[in-house]
């Protein structure tokens, strides 16, 4: 089988390597300078994590080439299968693996431990002991709530559903509903952002005793820049899988890949 890889950071170069030690063909196109891959002899067609961060380019941080994702629609027949994060190319055989459980409870891993090792480094005091907010209790919020905790640190996460209040209440962590941030001071050493809109009004940085608000949501969770005007670090996070631990990034990208080809 033959794929062709578009874009894409560190954890996609790992990824080629591991796919043709598998006895995959594998070129590409906005990975490596050079490079001359070609979408219309592939089998498969791997766009990268995120697929696109401007919902025209394929996302390439590492060429900066601009590849329209347009053309890619254009070029690819029905005979070839697409597998995308969080974008899907209307009308074309799309897998986005970025929506698989499968993907995603693994991704969440390295998330929880980029954003905890930023966190160590961005403050002046130990995680244990600390007053930490996790907002959301999806599935990187979940792992990065229990590994906190397993730090010694108080933490306090955010939910909207009862059965979370409920969950959350019966693992041993205090927890406040996300509706409800708006209205309540911001009293933690650190905050952790993991949902994808605004819940932190400006109001709240003011006064604050807040030290550090790591932002891990594709979106963000709140104005930055408001958070930095008082006194607080105020940090943009995403995609921290293919920046603090590439090469488990990219196993997790090569079972997911794999598991989808072996059912075609």
């Amino acid at each position: 089988m033959k794929i062709t890889i578009i874009g894409g950071d560190v954890r996609l170069k790992i990824l080629k390597t591991s796919l043709e030690s598998n006895g995959y063909s594998v070129d590409t196109i906005g990975l490596f300078e050079g490079e001359k891959g070609d979408i219309k002899t592939s089998d498969a067609i791997i766009l990268p994590v995120p697929t696109t961060k401007d919902g025209k380019t394929v996302f390439a941080p590492i060429t900066n080439e601009k590849i329209y994702l347009s053309d890619i629609e254009d070029a690819v027949n029905e005979n070839q299968l697409i597998l995308s994060c969080n974008y899907t190319l209307k009308g074309k055989e799309c897998i986005d693996y970025g929506a698989l459980d499968s993907y995603a409870l693994l991704n969440a891993v390295p998330t929880a431990e980029g954003a905890i090792k930023i966190a160590i480094e961005n403050t002046d005091f130990t995680l244990f002991k600390s007053k930490i907010l996790v907002i959301g209790y999806g599935r990187v919020g979940k792992v990065l709530a229990h590994r906190l905790k397993s730090l010694g640190a108080f933490v306090t996460v955010s939910a909207r559903k009862s059965s979370d209040f409920a969950l959350i209440d019966s693992l041993g962590f205090d927890y406040i509903n996300t509706q409800s941030l708006k209205d309540s001071p911001l009293d933690y050493d650190i905050v952790f952002n993991t949902v994808d809109f605004n819940v932190l009004p400006d109001s709240l940085f003011k006064n604050s005793q807040c030290s550090l608000i790591i932002d891990l949501s594709s979106k963000g969770g709140f104005n930055i820049e408001a958070a930095r005007k008082n006194g607080i670090i105020a940090l943009n996070a995403p995609g921290l899988p293919g920046k603090t631990a590439p090469k488990t990034a990219a196993d997790i990208l090569f079972k997911t890949i794999t598991e989808i080809l072996d059912k075609r």
